[in-house]
């Protein structure tokens, strides 16, 4: 329990609300992150990967941080569907990026087409944030946001994550991108969600900006 800080611990406790608050230790993301790494390269991760299901939150985020520390492709894939079953809250899910996926997009791609089509909330979500981190600048294709705007879900955490994503979008390729929403393709709910998240972003011009509160849906 040295790791342990309990103002860190109420903290995580507030932001991460839907999960058991018992189950939160306290131990900085950081230090997780350096245990993940230590134990990858001494070959030591692959018994604590098999010890699902984990009974804490920093139990979960070290397994994220070792998957994501993987740098062989396919035991990096096959550990990471092993684990997003049991991934149960936004910070596990968001902080879980491989870097070995930067140069394997065309076998993501097709996970990410599986991921987003389950119905299982942080599958949905870390689908589409995948989708989000590595297709949206020189591997962006239109399709990609017809993928998202199709997707329906009463799921807070899905919804927020289609709303980044469309925020992220107009960032960077706002032409493609912007008639999405126009025509009001998604939930007013997510839709005006993304208009919050653009308008917040400096990323995108005044102009920009303006037309698209102009776009907000009534509700």
């Amino acid at each position: 329990m040295d790791l342990r800080d309990l103002k860190y611990r109420d903290m995580q406790r507030k932001i991460i609300p839907n999960i058991d608050p018992e189950s939160i230790i306290g131990v900085r993301t950081p230090e997780l992150r350096t245990m993940a790494k230590e134990m990858v390269k001494a070959g030591d991760h692959k018994a604590f990967l098999g010890k699902l299901p984990h009974k804490y939150f920093e139990e979960n985020q070290l397994q994220a941080f070792i998957i994501s520390a993987i740098k062989d492709p396919e035991e990096c894939m096959e550990e990471l569907e092993k684990f997003l079953p049991y991934v149960d809250n936004w910070a596990t899910c968001d902080q879980m990026s491989p870097k070995v996926f930067k140069k394997h997009r065309d076998a993501l791609l097709q996970h990410i087409k599986l991921w987003i089509a389950s119905g299982k909330t942080y599958t949905v979500r870390f689908g589409v944030g995948m989708l989000m981190e590595h297709f949206l600048d020189e591997d962006y294709d239109p399709r990609y946001p017809e993928m998202v705007a199709k997707l329906r879900s009463e799921e807070y955490y899905v919804n927020m994550m289609i709303a980044w994503y469309f925020a992220t979008a107009l960032a960077k390729q706002y032409e493609s991108v912007l008639p999405y929403i126009e025509q009001k393709r998604l939930d007013d709910w997510t839709h005006n969600k993304a208009i919050q998240k653009s308008v917040e972003s400096l990323r995108l011009t005044e102009e920009q900006k303006r037309y698209l509160r102009s776009l907000k849906a009534a509700r």
